[in-house]
């Protein structure tokens, strides 16, 4: 006789209700963190209308609740609990990453969500370049066409702004130099540590919760060091001190990019990397479109088109990587061994986005 336990654990088992789960799972956590993160840089607080500008405090947050997570895990797991790479290792991925998330964070105070998320899509340069110079991989003439594609699209929407979308911070309109400049940061640094990610997991027998855990234990210190001797600890903590919704809405935004770590590790773990890309690019366009119906966003036609440039490409791209999955399907079981080991390095928190490349750095954006 089949018992209420057993019937829910059959649904369960349906590779439907699964499905449904992680792309709940991903997309709501991810698009409620982008709705965060643009909250807390651009709109203001109280009634003296105060903008917080603490970039690296949020950091820091993000990085303490992860890292007793990882820990957590860790403590569970029977594998090595001490560092199996050189400390400095972990620390050249932490401070690469801090960079990558602070040039996010200080980026909003010059360019919108919706510009900073599909700029964000143009990473597959500096991926392919990383890719080549430390790990010598290889590209195809389809993967740099789209790369460009991709590229000249984002370029499309960040140069032709409507004017009136100014931002609290300066008085031009989107296309400031300091803010491409920032996102230009964020790429290298973003390509950079997901390709030492790689790296450092195929030079060493290292399970996916050492690397998190050490490696958010170093931007813990290194965050909290920035903050002292930028002289902006205190400033933010006054901050928070002052107007708890803020300190609100940067627990909420830490909470949900953490819940979202295990959602893309089960994601992936299940259905493997094309389908991730697949959820990843459609979280992007459903964030794009909400920030710009709460916040109020206009877009320029050019902007539009750019837009459909972009995401079309991505579709397309990963259209072609399912192809080329199908016709080596012999080969899925190595392959899913493979993901376990390198795709998973999209558990460290980089805050969106939480973006991730595989084994070979080209099946995801």
């Amino acid at each position: 006789m089949h018992t209420s336990l057993d019937w829910w654990r059959s649904l369960w088992e349906t590779k439907f209700l699964k499905l449904l789960f992680c792309v709940l799972g991903v997309m709501s956590t991810l698009i409620i963190y982008g709705l965060m993160q643009e909250k807390i840089m651009r709109v203001p607080y109280g009634e003296e209308k105060d903008y917080f500008k603490y970039s690296l405090f949020i950091v820091l947050c993000n990085r303490v609740l992860t890292c007793i997570a990882s820990s957590i895990f860790l403590l569970i797991q029977k594998s090595s609990k001490g560092p199996v790479a050189p400390i400095f290792k972990y620390g050249a991925i932490s401070i690469s990453n801090i960079l990558t998330t602070t040039c996010q964070y200080e980026a909003l105070k010059y360019v919108s969500f919706p510009v900073q998320t599909l700029a964000k899509c143009a990473k597959m340069i500096p991926v392919m370049v990383w890719g080549t110079l430390i790990m010598q991989n290889k590209y195809s003439g389809r993967d740099y066409m789209l790369a460009v594609l991709v590229t000249a699209g984002c370029a499309v929407f960040i140069l032709y702004p409507v004017g009136s979308d100014v931002t609290p911070y300066i008085s031009g309109g989107e296309s400031t130099l300091w803010g491409i400049l920032l996102m230009a940061g964020y790429l290298g640094f973003d390509g950079f540590t997901s390709t030492f990610q790689d790296k450092l997991f195929k030079g060493y027998n290292m399970e996916i919760y050492n690397q998190i855990f050490y490696v958010t234990l170093c931007s813990c210190a290194i965050s909290l060091i920035g903050l002292l001797f930028q002289g902006h600890w205190f400033l933010a903590t006054d901050f928070v001190f002052r107007h708890p919704d803020c300190l609100s809405d940067i627990l909420l935004l830490s909470l949900v990019a953490t819940a979202s770590q295990f959602f893309i590790f089960y994601t992936i773990l299940t259905f493997g990397a094309l389908v991730f890309a697949t959820i990843m690019t459609t979280r992007q366009l459903i964030s794009i479109l909400l920030s710009c119906a709460w916040f109020a966003h206009p877009l320029s036609w050019q902007q539009l088109m750019g837009a459909v440039v972009v995401f079309g490409a991505l579709y397309i791209k990963a259209f072609f990587n399912r192809q080329g999955k199908r016709e080596t399907s012999p080969r899925h079981l190595n392959e899913r061994k493979d993901l376990e080991k390198s795709d998973f390095n999209v558990l460290l928190p980089k805050d969106d986005q939480i973006t991730f490349e595989n084994k070979r750095n080209e099946d995801v954006i």
